[in-house]
């Protein structure tokens, strides 16, 4: 039961940080959005850190910098893939890599789940290709073909970030917070690399320094979320529960953003519901 919570919480937080993320883009390029959320992400976990205690290790911290970096690689594919092309087949793809992808990983490693959990496991599936789905009136963003390259692009940020799932939570147990906050160090190294690359101002106003501490919140509650779950249960059911986050960012842009909901996404999100509901009895 503890793990499938802190894992729906993870998934929660997420979804409010790609949420938040998403309408701070509108005013700014979400490269600088994630310039300033990364740092302030490493000074809270950081602290987070010190408090909780844990005795690191070398193993569980190049883990930890290792699934950071996988991260920063699959945000950065992510948002490229999406200023270029469609956000109705990207974002269904890279959310059933990032759920799929962990999920053979911990069956190939022996993790055994119930009959229950198993079929909470494939509605979950599901619900993440469902929610993921948005027709092109309801973007944002401009929409392009699908090219090669984007689909390569977003394969990476799919894989990457389930990567990323896998990688962290291979961490030895004991080690606190430490791993998460060299999770957080190597996700900022490639997003700064890549805001360098692009030449993207460091001049932040105050609303989008306060807008990035609030995300960073979210960011450092996500990740450690996730972290705590993958130590107290198995890694092909955390993961896709996790991974579920769409859902909580599509219910936001409902609730908050006025955006109106499709009928597959109501499937989604009942989808989502039930495959939960499942896997904490499973």
């Amino acid at each position: 039961m503890m793990p499938v919570a802190l894992a729906s919480t993870s998934a929660v937080a997420y979804g409010i940080s790609d949420y938040l993320g998403g309408v701070a883009s509108r005013r700014a390029r979400a490269l600088r959005v994630v310039s300033v959320s990364y740092p302030l992400s490493i000074v809270l976990v950081g602290a987070a850190a010190v408090v909780a205690g844990g005795s690191p290790t070398l193993v569980g911290l190049a883990w930890g910098m290792t699934s950071g970096l996988l991260s920063g690689i699959a945000v950065w594919s992510f948002y490229v893939a999406l200023s270029r092309g469609p956000m109705s087949v990207i974002s269904p793809i890279t959310a059933v890599l990032a759920a799929s992808v962990p999920l053979a990983f911990g069956l190939a490693a022996g993790e055994r789940p119930g009959t229950g959990a198993l079929v909470g496991m494939s509605l979950a599936l599901v619900a993440t290709v469902l929610v993921s789905l948005e027709s092109d009136e309801g973007s944002s963003i401009g929409h392009g073909r699908l090219t090669p390259q984007l689909v390569v692009l977003t394969v990476i940020s799919g894989l990457a970030f389930a990567g990323f799932f896998v990688l962290l939570a291979q961490v030895p147990a004991g080690e606190g917070l430490w791993p998460v906050a060299a999770s957080r160090i190597g996700a900022t190294a490639v997003v700064l690399t890549a805001a360098f690359a692009a030449r993207e101002s460091f001049r932040f106003s105050r609303r989008l320094i306060a807008i990035g501490l609030v995300l960073a919140v979210f960011d450092a509650v996500a990740n450690g979320a996730f972290y705590f779950a993958s130590q107290a249960g198995m890694l092909s059911l955390v993961s896709v529960i996790a991974a579920l986050y769409p859902a909580f960012t599509v219910a936001l842009a409902i609730t908050h953003g006025g955006e109106r909901l499709r009928a597959v996404q109501v499937v989604g999100l009942t989808l989502a519901g039930v495959s939960i509901a499942l896997l904490a009895l499973g």
